[in-house]
């Protein structure tokens, strides 16, 4: 068998197929037996706020303005672009300030108004935090994390800051642009993997782990590739990601409802610029399941650390985007099995000759978390891909063809 040491490829296999799929099988179930006898699982809630997108959602399925009712929140988002359209600015305004969880997150309602919308519902959320940590009855711990949640909405609120999603029920799941969406000639967006919520959207130490660093690190790293080029990045956890390396991360349930979420938004991305998708870890595994039946104008999917994008090969996935694939030579997701048996696992290493990606180098990437540091291989990749110059990409050793055919 090939191997691509640079990929984390292990130097020598046993290579026949019934030794491959037991010693799968083994992995799978050391690891049924440690979520079954350590709980490892996390409980994600949040009482407080739990609730309050779908009384949001309840109370403007009733409402109305100008005499007039709402659209469904449901609808395309043609039909929700038409009917903000059809609004003076200060009605506008007026269903932004009053159901600022439903605004701010309606696929088809303008950006800017999106925005503001967000910047409210992060106001009322951050003061619902802070009412709760005057509660008498918290627990110390209930208090820390209510101080956390409060700090996190405001440094959300911070000047500058362009939310596109924000909803603070459960973990919380939240989206921010990077850039002039509005009039960006090339969109990228960010697709992270497990444990990414409300709290680890971003971090001050290890920055780039998150996705806010990453996203940001990727526009700037675009800006330099392409200074000419108007490009945007999203910063992409609308969707809610597993906790922890348990069950719902070695299922695709949550990946599913995250395509779902995942194509909702490229359709109704303002413009008709192309779009990249950069996925990481689990985060592969939703943007699998998405490009299967999502918008034309993603022309490239690529993914770093992934466990897998619910498919043996490419043609599986169904799609006209090229797919990129890169993984460090030190990152453990390379002794995750690649398989799928009985919903479980997601199919096969995207970095294995067989699969036929394109295969991109991640020198200078450290660990499973590393892609996106300044100054690495990868996020030069990225960036390469993100402003359309995708021949200019440097190819994994022994993959040097990964551009062929490319302008």
């Amino acid at each position: 068998m090939t191997s691509f040491p640079e990929l984390g490829s292990p130097s020598s296999v046993p290579w026949t197929t019934t030794a491959a799929v037991w010693r799968a099988l083994l992995a799978l179930a050391v690891v049924f037996v440690m979520l079954a006898t350590t709980g490892w699982t996390a409980v994600r809630g949040h009482a407080a706020t739990g609730d309050a997108r779908s009384r949001s959602l309840q109370s403007w399925l009733h409402g109305s303005i100008g005499g007039r009712p709402l659209p469904s929140p449901g609808s395309g988002p043609d039909v929700l672009a038409r009917f903000f359209g059809s609004l003076t600015g200060a009605e506008r305004d007026r269903l932004a300030e009053r159901y600022p969880l439903v605004v701010g997150n309606l696929n088809g309602a303008p950006v800017s108004l999106r925005y503001r919308a967000n910047r409210v519902a992060l106001d009322r959320a951050r003061e619902v935090e802070k009412h709760r940590m005057g509660e008498s009855g918290l627990t110390p711990v209930g208090r820390r994390e209510a101080g956390r949640r409060m700090h996190r909405f405001e440094s959300l609120m911070g000047d500058g800051r362009q939310i596109l999603a924000f909803d603070p029920g459960g973990a919380g799941r939240v989206a921010e642009v990077i850039g002039d969406l509005d009039r960006a000639e090339r969109v990228s967006v960010v697709v992270p993997g497990v444990d990414t919520n409300v709290l680890t959207f971003e971090k001050t130490q290890r920055a780039y782990t998150a996705p806010v660093g990453m996203a940001r690190s990727l526009h700037a790293a675009e800006r330099k590739a392409s200074a000419g080029t108007r490009t945007a990045v999203i910063a992409w956890d609308d969707y809610t990601t597993p906790a922890g390396v348990g069950m719902d991360a070695a299922t695709g349930k949550l990946a599913a409802e995250g395509a779902l979420r995942l194509r909702a938004l490229v359709r109704a991305l303002p413009g008709t610029s192309p779009v990249s998708l950069f996925c990481h870890s689990y985060g592969s595994v939703v943007c699998g399941v998405a490009v299967r039946d999502i918008s034309p104008r993603v022309t490239d999917v690529a993914v770093a650390g992934s466990p897998g994008m619910r498919a043996e090969h490419v043609s599986e996935l169904g799609t006209g985007a090229r797919i990129w694939a890169m993984r460090n030579a030190d990152d453990w997701i390379q002794d995750v099995p690649h398989l799928e048996v009985g919903g479980l696992g997601h199919g096969a290493d995207p970095v294995s000759p067989g699969f036929g990606a394109r295969l991109l180098s991640a020198r200078g990437a450290d660990g499973h978390g590393g892609y996106f540091e300044p100054g690495t291989t990868s996020l030069a990749n990225f960036a390469a891909i993100g402003v359309g110059s995708s021949a200019e990409v440097v190819c994994a050793k022994g993959a040097e063809a990964c551009a062929d055919g490319l302008v």
